[in-house]
């Protein structure tokens, strides 16, 4: 093993080390010194250039990247996620059959999988699953994001809540609060729009709450336009914010007409 490969090993342990600990900081700081000394390898992505140590040197870089994803969720950064991920994939895709199995790919697509969906990317969602092998698409922890789609697509918001105590890897309870924020602020606009008030009871059912203390703090934080009183929920002040868009209804029907007309002439 040569001298740059030693530090980063000696680095790694180090960010290991305080990755136990809980320690983002000192994890974030030596994460960046370790993307720097990669970057001096030539077997490593983009080039794969063939050395004696070129198994060894792809390994630990996939575990690095592998640490910085779970690290990018722990600190809650999406942003960091995705560039930890993009960097990390050519060592599935590109190189995988070259490496022996990471017990950390199947959680880290699933984990990407949920990120795609709770931000509403649903064309590269499935773009993504489109890459992935019959096998791989059997694991639990791409299975977990499949049918987390397929029930958002149907708007079973239910199943999507109750999905958070069934999590395949600790690291997906992140995404999936998130993704109940989403659910509950898609049903709170539809709930708006279709009525102008609901009793309290009836907003913390649809709202999917167990106590009248979270809804109240979810209207304070995400909704403070509407207005509790009497033991009701009022979304009047949300409707007079809200703008009201006019349909063209003239311009729509003379369209609708040249083009009839337009096809008898074809016919």
């Amino acid at each position: 093993m040569d001298t740059k490969m030693t530090e980063v090993t000696q680095l790694f342990d180090r960010f290991k080390a305080a990755s136990v600990r809980n320690d983002q900081d000192t994890c974030t700081k030596l994460l960046s010194q370790l993307k720097v000394l990669l970057t001096g390898f030539k077997s490593l992505p983009p080039l794969f250039e063939e050395s004696p140590d070129a198994i060894y040197e792809l390994t630990i870089a996939r575990d690095i990247y592998e640490h910085a994803v779970v690290l990018s969720v722990k600190t809650e950064d999406q942003d960091a996620f995705e560039r930890d991920f993009f960097q990390l994939k050519p060592y599935y895709t590109d190189a995988g059959h070259r490496l022996p199995p990471s017990p950390q790919q199947y959680p880290i697509l699933g984990l990407n999988l949920l990120r795609l969906l709770v931000q509403n990317r649903i064309a590269e969602f499935h773009t993504e699953l489109e890459l992935l092998s019959a096998t791989t698409l059997e694991n639990p922890c791409i299975k977990h994001a499949v049918e987390l789609e397929q029930s958002f697509m149907e708007g079973a918001y239910n199943r999507v809540l109750s999905a958070r105590q069934t999590v395949p890897h600790e690291t997906y309870v992140y995404f999936m609060d998130l993704l109940a924020k989403t659910v509950r602020d898609e049903i709170a606009g539809c709930s708006e729009k279709a009525y102008d008030y609901l009793s309290i009871s009836d907003a913390k059912q649809m709202l999917m709450f167990s106590s009248e203390q979270e809804l109240s703090e979810y209207i304070t934080e995400e909704h403070p336009e509407w207005e509790i009183k009497n033991g009701f929920v009022y979304f009047q002040k949300a409707k007079e914010s809200a703008p009201c868009k006019e349909i063209p209804s003239l311009q729509l029907i003379n369209q609708t007409l040249s083009y009839a007309r337009e096809l008898e002439r074809i016919v």
